[in-house]
């Protein structure tokens, strides 16, 4: 038996698309058992009645997919248990910890060693973008990119200064229309635009807090994607008019904010959103047997 617990995650964090990622400290635990056969998959929490409970589940197709990948043989038997704390459908990170829990578990339970480069690269082939799963698996404030060879990803401490907050609406938002608002293209400008951005962003998170608000700055989707989203971009613009760095968490429709002070709450009269005030997770999804 193994228990694998998974972060929540914000991508993108404005002008990183696709590359820069936060973990947070909101996890979802899922324990694993094998059983001589059959599979159980029991959902507490998030999701309890939505998500599947067959092998269309999708930390066992992770595990699968896992085993598959190692030349394991799938086990005859499988008792799959989640307690799911991130919302699913709001731009957390919530499909990524499923994809982390069942890659880590099945390896765990395979006698594989705990190698997270070999873990983000399952993951990220399942995930189809490495932005999410990067930080979920290492913690902290991470860099991704996919060579040819597949994903990999850097982890930075961030400054003990930034102070993560996240606004969940009730509304859910789908990755897949998110990302069909793109355009194939944008304007050189723009592109460098967001170059220089994401550049200072990995100092302010790093070294100078103080610099978040101009490194949070985005020309490459944010705008694109405001008009299915209009009560999220509404609140980043209200935030961002208070001189609240704030941006769309991953795909939406989230917000994330860094704020000064980890115990005052901006003010969101009139925004139909949930503040939440975390923590960045520091160690990445955990192991225990």
């Amino acid at each position: 038996m193994v228990t694998i617990s998974a972060p929540a995650t914000s991508a993108n964090l404005g002008p990183g698309f696709d590359a820069l990622g936060l973990a947070l400290d909101l996890c979802d635990d899922v324990t694993v058992a094998l059983r001589t056969d059959g599979l159980t998959v029991e959902v507490i929490g998030e999701g309890a009645d939505q998500v599947p409970t067959d092998e269309t589940h999708l930390i066992v197709r992770a595990m699968y997919a896992t085993f598959d990948d190692l030349g394991h043989p799938r086990p005859s038997g499988l008792a799959l248990t989640c307690v799911n704390r991130i919302p699913h459908a709001r731009g957390l990170g919530s499909s990524s910890a499923a994809i982390v829990a069942g890659v880590l578990a099945a390896r765990a339970l395979a006698g594989a060693p705990d190698d997270r480069a070999e873990a983000l690269r399952v993951a990220n082939d399942l995930e189809g973008h490495p932005d999410n799963v990067a930080p979920c698996l290492l913690g902290g404030f991470t860099i991704a990119w996919t060579p040819a060879g597949g994903a990999r990803a850097v982890t930075i401490g961030p400054h003990p200064a930034v102070h993560p907050m996240i606004f969940v609406p009730q509304d859910r938002g789908l990755t897949k229309e998110a990302r069909a608002a793109l355009p194939a293209s944008v304007p050189h400008g723009d592109a460098s635009f967001n170059a220089g951005r994401s550049a200072l962003l990995v100092h302010a998170l790093t070294s100078a807090p103080e610099l978040l608000f101009d490194a949070t700055e985005d020309r490459l989707h944010q705008g694109y994607r405001a008009a299915g989203a209009p009560a999220t971009a509404a609140l980043v613009a209200d935030l961002r008019s208070r001189g609240v760095p704030a941006v769309v968490s991953g795909a939406g429709p989230s917000v994330l904010a860094f704020v000064p002070d980890k115990d005052v709450i901006p003010d969101i009269t009139g925004h139909n959103f949930a503040s939440w005030p975390l923590r960045v997770d520091t160690t990445g999804a955990r192991i225990s047997h």
